[in-house]
């Protein structure tokens, strides 16, 4: 069922509902990770392009922050490479490094931009690289077997700052802007981030109101699959120890946990397969995932 098959009576109801949300939130930075199948499944990608522009019509802040994992996973075995992860993170040598910077602030990056602007929107492509505005270390990871140990996973980078100035220009011009997580370090090397790190970080850096992660789960589900419609970070700690959540959701938490604790005052998980979910948990009282608190 979609928005044009209900009666007039309804779809008054559901503007109605909306009002006290566009009231509370008028003025106030949204910060949205997208990825997932609402970037690659033709309609939602669609759906998605016209709640951002609708948001930023009635006088929200939207910015935008992309992965691209289907798109580079697709590019890479083209070219003969085998994608590797741990704990979630992409290992990254110098040609991956070339072709993930290739489809990100390139192929994906334009096509969001395009697609938002089909519909009314005034977006902007960023990567981090961009006024230096993300700026990056190498990061190297735990070692979970061998403590102490360091794993090297290549160009993969931490944010060491985010200057927050070029977003909030473009924000205060009615821009939207579409950031693709490449940062850049002290002597000009290319770094792939996270995208889910990156969006959390930015959130962090811009006071946002809200920061919402698409992802292709209905949210953070318990040890019996069910959703959690809201948890704290204290919860959340419980649940990466007993391994209820484990793998890409490791990031998405980790980033959604510090944004909590860090001011971001809502911090959303939500379900990118249903059609709208973006205007659902945030004009609406039905939420479409996990709500994390921040405390």
């Amino acid at each position: 069922m979609s928005i044009e098959d209900l009666a007039p009576g309804m779809k008054a109801a559901v503007l109605a509902e909306a009002l006290p949300y566009i009231k509370r939130f008028h003025g106030k930075t949204i910060v949205v990770k997208y990825g997932g199948n609402a970037m690659t499944d033709e309609h939602l990608k669609q759906c998605f392009a016209r709640d951002v522009v609708l948001l930023k019509l009635v006088g929200f802040n939207i910015v935008v922050v992309h992965g691209g994992g289907p798109q580079i996973e697709s590019l890479l075995a083209r070219v003969g490479k085998k994608g590797e992860f741990i704990q979630g993170m992409r290992v990254t040598d110098a040609e991956t490094m070339d072709l993930v910077e290739m489809v990100l602030g390139g192929q994906v990056n334009k096509e969001i931009v395009n697609l938002i602007n089909q519909h009314g929107g005034k977006a902007v492509g960023l990567t981090g690289k961009d006024g230096h505005f993300i700026r990056a270390r190498k990061l190297m990871l735990e070692n979970k077997d061998i403590p102490g140990d360091l794993i090297d996973i290549g160009q993969v980078g931490e944010i060491s700052q985010i200057d927050p100035s070029l977003i909030a220009l473009l924000d205060t011009g009615a821009f939207i802007p579409v950031i693709a997580p490449i940062g850049v370090g002290k002597n000009g090397e290319t770094y792939n981030i996270n995208a889910d790190v990156v969006a959390g970080k930015i959130a962090e850096v811009l006071k946002a109101e809200k920061l919402v992660l698409l992802t292709n789960t209905p949210g953070v589900l318990d040890k019996s699959g069910n959703l959690v419609s809201g948890i704290t970070p204290k919860q959340i700690d419980e649940m990466v120890e007993d391994g209820t959540l484990s793998g890409g959701m490791l990031p998405k938490i980790g980033s959604a946990v510090d944004a909590a604790r860090n001011g971001v005052k809502g911090v959303h998980i939500i379900d990118g397969r249903v059609e709208h979910a973006l205007l659902l948990e945030i004009l609406t009282d039905h939420g479409v995932g996990t709500m994390i608190k921040s405390h």
